[in-house]
Order: structure tokens, then sequence, then C-alpha cells
């Protein structure tokens, strides 16, 4: 699952993004209107987490304009104000949520994936997936092959779920780079095929095929 972070505050952007992808998440993480804007119309997230206080356009504009042009993504947004005016304001503009600072983490992962699982813009991005021997648990962030569990870093586990949920489509490794890794991630990075060799250690040689000079093709062996 993916996550666009919009934050102007780099502390506050640093400790929410390490906080996601320790949790499993796949995040990009940009620090104004016009670059929330620009990115969530350049990739489908599963939800943004977006602050209301930002250098040009506020979250509430932001999040109005996304609703404007038809992007559905689950918005939760964070906010140092807690007047109730504030709150109605933005549930009018069309976000989900609405979470005053300060905040635990852990009430914040609660509701994201609670935004997640009442409302995935994408193919029921909540639900399990399977693939021969293979269930994954986006959620609970768990793998088993058969019975056994599989135990996954959580680079390897985002880099699993994106191959399960595109079956039998080839993945260039800069498409990879962009979920797993963030946009900024430098292109010519190999460190996709040092994960893709992780993974075939855990999850078996046969069920990643290698395209070659192009990426990487999930296989399923059920099919």
């Amino acid at each position: 699952m993916r996550l666009l972070i919009v934050e102007d505050s780099d502390a506050m952007a640093k400790l929410l993004g390490k906080g996601f992808r320790e949790e499993g998440y796949a995040v990009d993480v940009v620090d104004t209107g016009a670059d929330a804007l620009a990115a969530a119309t350049a990739c489908e997230y599963d939800a943004l987490v977006l602050d209301v206080v930002l250098p040009d356009l506020d979250g509430f504009e932001v999040c109005a304009r996304l609703r404007r042009s038809g992007r559905q993504v689950p918005v939760l947004m964070l906010t140092g104000r807690d007047a109730v005016r504030d709150r109605i304001k933005g549930l009018d503009v069309g976000a989900d949520d609405y979470l005053c600072k300060p905040f635990s983490f852990a009430e914040l992962c609660a509701r994201v994936r609670a935004l997640i699982r009442r409302g995935g813009t994408r193919d029921d991005v909540a639900a399990p997936l399977e693939a021969g021997p293979l269930r994954l648990d986006p959620l609970c962030r768990r793998v088993w092959a058969e019975a056994a569990e599989i135990d996954l870093s959580t680079t390897e586990f985002v880099l699993l779920e994106l191959l399960m949920r595109n079956p039998g489509r080839v993945l260039s490794r800069s498409r990879i780079l962009d979920h797993v890794w963030g946009f900024r991630y430098p292109v010519r990075s190999n460190v996709v095929d040092q994960y893709v060799r992780y993974l075939r250690h855990k999850v078996g040689q046969d069920q990643i095929e290698t395209v070659r000079g192009v990426g990487y093709r999930f296989r399923d062996l059920a099919s």
C-alpha cells in the first residue's frame, strides 16, 4: 500500500515517513500544496496524510482541488487547529478524517488503516492476495507459503505486494523503484535486483521471472 504525506515541517515529515515505512507502507513525502497535487495526479495512492498549513496552497484547497478533479483517494488532514469550524471546513472540502496535533502515531496509523478498509480507491486494496502457494495480507502485513509464515523485511513485503498486485504484468525497474522506494530514489540504483534476489530466496525462484532488459514479472503458479 502506498501513502502520500504532505507536510512542510522537515522534522515531522521525516518522523511520519520513517514511521509508516516501518509499518510496511510505500511512502512519498512532499512539502507544498503544488507538489501534492502533482504527485496525486501522477501516481495512485491508497491514502493521503495532508497537513493543513502549507507554504503555498493550504490543505483545504489541496483537498478541494483533488475532489474537483475527480480524485477520490482517502484523505486524512493533520492540523494544529482544533476549532470546530476548521474540522467542519476540512470535512466539507472532501477530507475523510481529521486529526489534531499533537497526536499519537499509533492512532494515526489506525485511522489510515480504517480509511483504506472503508474506501480503497483501487481493487479492494485491503483484501488478502493469493497466488499459488503464497498468501499476503496487506493489513496485518504477513505472508504465508501454504501454512508456513514467511519472515519478510518491510521493503521485501512492499515489493512482494506490488508484484502480487500485478500478476503476469512486466514491471520495469523504474516503476518498482518509484513505488517501493519513492520517486526521489536514483533510477540507476541496482537495489531492485538485490531485493528481488532476497525475495526469490524466501518465496521461491520460479515465482518472480526476469524479463531481460526491462524488469520483472510475477508468475501465479496456480494459473
